[in-house]
């Protein structure tokens, strides 16, 4: 598979990303975050996930592994702070990281 057939599949990941966390949000965020916004905070998400240890640590017995949450949340308001997106609240981001978390999990089902 070629690099262009790559990122097709990564954006087509993406795109149903965005369509579950938009379902997954309250209501009274669902007109908070624009689809651009959605696809930003998913990008810091992976960026997070390769830049910090997480991914590397030992899954549990039920082969899971533990990612804080708030972690994820704190690095996302961070970065959009720094690159001038935004201004997202921690509390509204928590709800697109874990629709994110809830995403990844409806693959593995």
């Amino acid at each position: 598979m070629g690099m262009e057939e790559d990122f097709l599949l990564d954006a087509e990941d993406d795109a149903r990303a965005v369509e579950f966390i938009k379902s997954y949000l309250p209501q009274d965020l669902k007109d908070k975050f624009t689809d651009d916004d959605l696809y930003y905070i998913l990008d810091v998400i992976a960026e997070y996930y390769t830049s910090s240890d997480c991914l590397d640590a030992e899954p549990d017995a039920e082969g899971y592994i533990d990612i804080d949450l708030d972690e994820v949340v704190d690095y996302v308001v961070k970065a959009a702070t720094k690159e001038g997106m935004g201004p997202y609240t921690a509390e509204d981001v928590f709800f697109v990281v874990q629709g994110e978390m809830e995403y990844g999990d409806s693959l593995e089902e």
